[in-house]
């Protein structure tokens, strides 16, 4: 039996005060301001906090950590990284993170197969996951390993596919290796000059498609790094699930997102810690114009309509500080309420566990977390979490 002062009802948009949840085995059993207490059910009193979902963050990299990301997947060793990715998955859960989508092992190849499955049989603790193995990528594309001595042979950070037939075969290698969805980089590097945004795309539109129609195929889907145009038009007309970070979007482009319900992933975190953490001041002032423009092009896809799910590229700055995110999607344009719908309600429908998460109700997953404060009055409150239960375990409190 779980009470506190508060309680986010996320689908009304409302606060339920005083609030009470009861619990038994993995699942909430009811809600209410008072509920049934059955003998012998342990209380925990929570006080003077918000009761709320777990956090669900659709863009995390369990192995990277802080610091020269291409340098960890050469120095570092796939065990090494492995290790470290069950810490940054600990530390999540721990930050209210209950559920997230691992969007690519960095060259860790299948190894996010082992941590969610360690995860799923309770051996270590972490949010419920979805995982993609290694991204894909082509020859001399965003994560390939360029700027090195050639003839030391450095592999990419992404597993390498240059048209539509090695595309398929790689999906059935990654499905084969465990993996839940597929995510595909297809743009980069991008370019920002006289406040103008540019990126190559990297795989044509039937590419994409024929990637899309393989994944659906076993009833899953592929995710896109897209930052720009035209690969962000060829992945929505594609059919991807999600378009992740999203800097730029044509009007045709946002039409087709609000029509087939894809969701851009914009992923303002990462882009305010690397314009905060810059080589020099010049690099950090580009960061910062870079992210004025999203902010801009992010106020324009709220007004066009575009499905909004919140992923925060968490793993090149620390693991279980990504509230940092959803603080960021208000400071842009959305208010708390939109912008904890969009972590809660898309992200779980995104990770397709929509009806088993993202909302305090009979039947669902007893994922909880208690915050300190108002989330819709201040949603700085989801930095303050103070208690956190996962499928009915307490593991903060």
């Amino acid at each position: 039996m779980l009470h506190a002062a508060r309680l986010l009802d996320i689908e009304s948009g409302k606060i339920v005060a005083p609030a009470e949840v009861l619990v038994e085995g993995e699942r909430i059993i009811a809600v209410g301001t008072t509920v049934r207490h059955p003998e012998g059910a342990e209380l925990i009193d929570v006080g003077d906090r918000t009761l709320m979902p777990g956090l669900i963050d659709v863009h995390v990299h369990l192995f990277l950590h802080p610091g020269a990301e291409d340098l960890q997947t050469v120095e570092e060793s796939v065990p090494q990284r492995t290790i470290i990715a069950t810490l940054a998955a600990r530390d999540d859960l721990m930050a209210g993170y209950t559920a997230e989508r691992d969007m690519g092992t960095e060259g860790a190849g299948s190894a996010d197969t082992a941590v969610r499955n360690a995860i799923n049989q309770g051996l270590i603790p972490g949010p419920r996951l979805r995982i993609s193995g290694n991204a894909v990528d082509i020859l001399g594309g965003h994560e390939d390993a360029i700027r090195y001595n050639p003839d030391q042979h450095v592999l990419p950070n992404a597993t390498w596919a240059n048209s539509a037939s090695e595309l398929v075969s790689v999906i059935r290698q990654q499905f084969k290796e465990g993996a839940d969805f597929i995510k595909i980089y297809e743009t980069g590097r991008d370019s920002f000059r006289d406040g103008k945004f540019s990126t190559p795309y990297q795989f044509n539109e039937s590419e994409l498609s024929a990637a899309v129609q393989e994944a659906a195929r076993t009833g899953k889907h592929v995710a896109v790094h897209a930052t720009g145009e035209p690969g962000t038009l060829y992945a929505a007309r594609a059919g991807v699930v999600s378009i992740d970070h999203a800097d730029q979007l044509s009007e045709e482009t946002m039409r087709l997102m609000r029509e087939k319900q894809i969701f851009a992933v914009p992923t303002f975190a990462i882009s305010e810690y690397f314009a905060d953490h810059a080589a020099s001041p010049a690099a950090g002032a580009r960061g910062h114009e870079i992210l004025d423009y999203h902010a801009q092009e992010f106020r324009k896809q709220l007004a066009a309509g575009v499905p909004m799910a919140a992923g925060s590229d968490v793993g090149p700055f620390p693991h279980g500080t990504q509230a940092r995110e959803l603080v960021l999607m208000v400071k842009y344009g959305m208010t708390p309420l939109t912008a904890l719908q969009a972590c809660l309600l898309n992200g779980a429908k995104l990770l397709g566990w929509q009806g088993q998460i993202g909302v305090l109700k009979p039947g669902y997953l007893a994922d909880v977390i208690a915050v300190a404060g108002n989330p819709l009055q201040d949603i700085s409150a989801v930095q303050k979490v103070t208690f956190v239960m996962k499928g009915g375990a307490v593991y903060r409190r």
